[in-house]
């Protein structure tokens, strides 16, 4: 698949702000005790289902792998900014990280057993989203498991809603339309955590973490 307009915008805007983003983000999880149960709790699935390895797909900086590794799972990040992929691999020498794009995974059918997905499905146009949950469920082993997080709307019967984001477009999505989308492919939900948009000081967003599992 060559790159549309959209993925050399989040390309480029990504490349020109990777250090600083690094910076910016070098502890997400820090003073945030629910985030780091959810993820505890998918990285224990994972382990229950098989062990993983787990694919960090828009991993940035790679500070969301290293968090994953460090509860023993085997795990790797891809992001398409070749930029991000050069602080990942600065920040966590000993860790696997490759450039790549999320709508063209060069990885084997069934070879993960987990996909964690950490705000990187935002820049995605409504009309194209659902490629990249085919490519999710194509390299998601059977049993794998699917970790979620994004900005959600207030509206649940409108797929996404536009806002400006720093670096590029992007797009605020229902859950519900999120989870039906992924249960249409055989990725069944667990659990969601929501946090009320009073969270947001900036936009005033409600989030999610949408935690689902493919049938085995």
């Amino acid at each position: 698949m060559t790159d549309a307009g959209f993925l050399e915008a989040t390309r480029s805007a990504y490349n020109s702000r990777a250090a600083e983003y690094n910076e910016l983000f070098r502890d997400p999880l820090a003073d945030k005790p629910l985030d780091r149960a959810l993820i505890d709790t998918f990285a224990d699935l994972v382990k229950a289902a098989g062990g993983g390895p787990i694919a960090d797909l828009g991993c940035g900086p790679g500070h969301f792998t290293a968090y994953l590794h460090a509860r023993g799972l085997p795990v790797f990040g891809i992001d398409l900014s070749p930029g991000m992929i050069e602080q990942a691999r600065q920040e966590h020498p000993d860790l696997r990280f490759e450039v790549g794009s999320m709508f063209a995974l060069e990885l084997a059918d069934g070879s993960v057993g987990g996909v964690f997905s950490h705000y990187s499905i935002i820049h995605t146009p409504p009309e194209r989203v659902h490629e990249l949950f085919d490519e999710f469920t194509r390299v998601l082993a059977p049993g794998g498991h699917v970790l979620l997080a994004f900005a959600a709307t207030e509206e649940p019967s409108q797929l996404a809603e536009p806002y400006d984001h720093a670096v590029s477009l992007a797009y605020r999505w229902s859950t519900d339309m999120i989870a039906g989308m992924l249960r249409e492919r055989n990725i069944v939900e667990t659990a969601r955590l929501v946090f009320p948009g009073h969270h947001d000081p900036k936009r005033g967003f409600p989030s999610v973490f949408l935690l689902t599992g493919k049938s085995a």
